[in-house]
């Protein structure tokens, strides 16, 4: 039997009941079947009588009296639905999924009155808590981030504390040097809070449209003008291309356009190297496609915020460009994760808290734009960022 003649909840339910229950189960988003079986010995006797359209989908379930061992292969979840349909007990299990992307759900089972010529019946309800799960596993990262990336520069000044205290104190040669590392990492922790302060604020309100107007390309001038000294002692060129004054002009947080022109600009002069000049452009009046066209052949792209689109949005573009060694494929998804650094990109001048992209993307979404990185390897990366223009 095809899948659309599979029994329905209307068809399942007694005559009394109400039209309005049976549609409100087809039309339940988590996947709900209902399992009979006779012969406790017997896995395959397992037979699924009714599946909503979440579950058919879910479970790819092609015809009625489906075995359920056919749709669910996973031992636990079997465990559960026996519990329920020959120990008339409420059953509860979890199991992952691969793919392209893991995913995670949870079954809850619970045993049915049996039926007129006496099958047992079971409830099965399938939910998916991969967001969940995700959340829960960026909490435990991020504290374990959180509490590593400040023990580190805390045991550093720690450590030259004793020493200052010891052997040290009388050397001023010495003492010197010892304070000028403590306040390099005294400057290091204080950016990470002021970090993660930042990241808060932005995501406490980052469901509230900003209501300002900003000319981008003056705030990237603005930028420019304050980061220039400091990619100069880099030995990088920074090369604007920007339209005329007004051109540019969205609705938007001016200093939360400016922390991203600022996070942007300064992590492309970073990865320059000496020698190297970054481009930074922005553009008018293009479309989502047009924004996050590719400029290198053969380079990679990903998309990491997409904005809603309705349909004949122009955006105002801001594209940064640096000649640095460029990211591999594999790590793109991962950039704007917190803390998360491209592994061998990870010392030197080049260390930052790791939450300058993370910090990009709230804002980028508070202004209902997109993010998205080009990259090849040997050959740098551009970061586009771009807003609606009204």
């Amino acid at each position: 039997m095809p899948i659309s003649t599979l029994p329905t909840a209307a068809s399942l339910a007694p005559q009394t009941d109400r039209p309005a229950f049976a549609a409100m189960v087809d039309s339940l988003p988590d996947p709900v079947l209902v399992v009979t079986a006779r012969d406790a010995e017997d896995s395959s006797d397992r037979r699924v009588v009714f599946a909503n359209p979440a579950a058919r989908e879910l479970l790819r379930i092609q015809s009625e009296g489906a075995t359920l061992v056919s749709a669910i292969r996973h031992p636990r979840v079997l465990e559960a639905v026996d519990e329920s349909l020959f120990g008339d007990l409420a059953g509860e299990a979890s199991y992952e999924t691969g793919g392209a992307q893991d995913r995670y759900w949870r079954v809850l089972t619970r045993p049915l009155a049996q039926t007129a010529d006496g099958a047992r019946q079971a409830l099965l309800v399938i939910r998916d808590e991969t967001d969940s799960r995700r959340n829960e596993r960026m909490r435990a990262d991020f504290l374990a981030n959180a509490s590593h990336e400040l023990r580190t520069p805390l045991a550093s000044l720690t450590g030259f504390i004793e020493t200052l205290r010891g052997h040290a104190k009388d050397d001023p040669v010495a003492r010197e040097r010892f304070l000028g590392v403590m306040a390099a990492q005294a400057g290091r922790m204080a950016r990470l809070i002021d970090d993660l302060l930042s990241l808060s604020r932005i995501e406490l309100n980052e469901h509230i449209a900003p209501e300002g107007r900003v000319d981008v390309a003056l705030a990237v001038l603005d930028v420019i003008d304050a980061l220039s000294p400091l990619a100069a002692e880099r030995g990088v060129k920074l090369s604007p291309q920007l339209p005329p004054k007004g051109q540019a002009t969205i609705v938007g947080d001016r200093d939360q356009i400016l922390q991203v022109a600022q996070n942007l600009i300064d992590n492309a002069s970073k990865y320059s190297p000496p020698g190297g000049a970054v481009q930074i452009e922005v553009a008018v009046g293009l479309t989502a496609e047009a924004a996050i066209a590719l400029s290198r052949p053969g380079a990679a792209r990903l998309s990491i915020l997409t904005p809603d689109l309705v349909g004949g949005e122009r955006f105002t573009v801001l594209r940064c460009t640096d000649q640095g060694p460029g990211i591999a494929r594999e790590h793109l998804p991962r950039l704007s994760e917190r803390f998360y650094r491209v592994e061998g990109q990870k010392s030197g001048e080049r260390l930052g808290t790791g939450l300058g992209l993370a910090i990009v993307k709230h804002i980028i979404n508070r202004h209902r734009g997109g993010l998205a990185i080009e990259s090849a390897e040997g050959q740098g990366t551009t970061f586009i960022a771009y807003f609606p223009t009204p």
